[in-house]
Formats: C-alpha cells, sequence, structure tokens
C-alpha cells in the first residue's frame, strides 16, 4: 500500500530566509530590504535614496546569497519536530526552487538541522514537478506546501488532486500577503500545520 506524500517547499515554510537576506545586504551592498512589500520587485531599495535597486541588480543577489549565506538561515519553529512525525508515516519531499548547483549545499543545510529528506531543485512553476512526483511515486493522498501564491496557482492547474497549503514562516511578509485562493488553507505556523495536513492525509486526495 503507498504512503501519502508531503512536497514542501524550503525558504519561509522550513528555513527563515528573506530576514538573513535582508541583513546581508544591507551589510554587503548598502541595500534595504522591505520586508513589508510583497515580492522582490520593488523590496530591494538603496538605503540613501529609498529607491528600488533594478531587477538585474536584485536576482544576482539572491544567488549571490546562496553562493555563500546560506549558514545564516535557521530553522523555522517547529518545522524539523512536524516533518519527523509526518515522516514517520508519510514519505516527504522538499521541493525548492533554488538553481542545481546549490541542491548539495541544500542537502547538507538541512541535514545539519536534522531534517533528511529528499531535495529536488526547481526553477519556475512548482505544477509540473508536482505532478511528474505524484505520477513517480503514487502517494496515497499529497499535500503541498509553500509561501508563493503563484505555486498553489500551478499546482491547482496541473495537480489539482493534490491538497494545497499556503504557509508563510515570516510574520513580517504574511502579513502583507493575502491568502492564495487556489490553496485550501492558509496556516502560517507548523503547531497548526501539522495535524491540517495528517487529516488532509486521513481524509483522501483533494477533489480538485
Amino acid at each position: 500500500m503507498t504512503r501519502p506524500l508531503l512536497i514542501t517547499d524550503c525558504d519561509e515554510v522550513l528555513l527563515h530566509m528573506v530576514s538573513h537576506f535582508a541583513d546581508w545586504i544591507a551589510e554587503a551592498h548598502g541595500y534595504r530590504f522591505v520586508l513589508e512589500e510583497p515580492g522582490f520587485g520593488n523590496a530591494v531599495r538603496d538605503a540613501a535614496t529609498g529607491e528600488p535597486v533594478a531587477a538585474e541588480k536584485v536576482w544576482p543577489l539572491l544567488d549571490g546569497f546562496f553562493d555563500s549565506e546560506m549558514h545564516r538561515q535557521h530553522v523555522v519553529r517547529g518545522a524539523a519536530e512536524a516533518l519527523q512525525e509526518i515522516g514517520s508515516g508519510a514519505d516527504i519531499v522538499i521541493l525548492t526552487n533554488i538553481g542545481d548547483e546549490y541542491q548539495a549545499s541544500r542537502v547538507e543545510q538541512l541535514g545539519a538541522l536534522d531534517i533528511h529528506h529528499r531535495v529536488l531543485c526547481n526553477r519556475g512553476g512548482k505544477g509540473r514537478p508536482v505532478l511528474e512526483l505524484v505520477e513517480e511515486m503514487r502517494p496515497s493522498v499529497a499535500v503541498f506546501v509553500d509561501d508563493l501564491p503563484i505555486h498553489h496557482e500551478s499546482v491547482a492547474k496541473h495537480a489539482p488532486h493534490v491538497w494545497r497549503l499556503h504557509m508563510i514562516a515570516e510574520p513580517r511578509v504574511a502579513a502583507h500577503v493575502p491568502a492564495s485562493p487556489d490553496a485550501h488553507a492558509r496556516i502560517d505556523a507548523w503547531a497548526d500545520a501539522k495535524p491540517w495536513i495528517l487529516a488532509r492525509f486521513a481524509e483522501g486526495p483533494a477533489r480538485g
């Protein structure tokens, strides 16, 4: 008999990221990251002028963070414990939107925090990778957890029978991002997310 499957994002779900990114770009580049600004488009500002930094300068900063600053990240409260309990009866895959070149570093990073699960790197929408995982693993039921509404939209399109939980672990970001209309629920703390996930496992596949 197949087991349930949890497919979870990493940054802002299992590990805090944007707060550490904000600290680093202030220290190293003289930029300010406005945590209350949804998305990265206008969030990175010149500390002196307050003007948004051009997009072509922002995205390389993310690569720079993952190149040298992943050690700053710390685990979201309750995440490791929740995964341990969920993993006793289900398979877990961490689907993270970083380049394949960071896969080994992410595995090592999570392992140091006692999180030992399969890690898949991805670029772009997560709907197709989620569908591929479901087709590969044939779980009895699957739950997807992510902080970005665009990925819930993608999964709803490509794998509608996967339950979708919208979670943003950084409170300063969560307060300014509405619940995704394509998710089945919005829960920002693992203490509350764990029983919701286990209940979905017991309920069976979503109905689209």
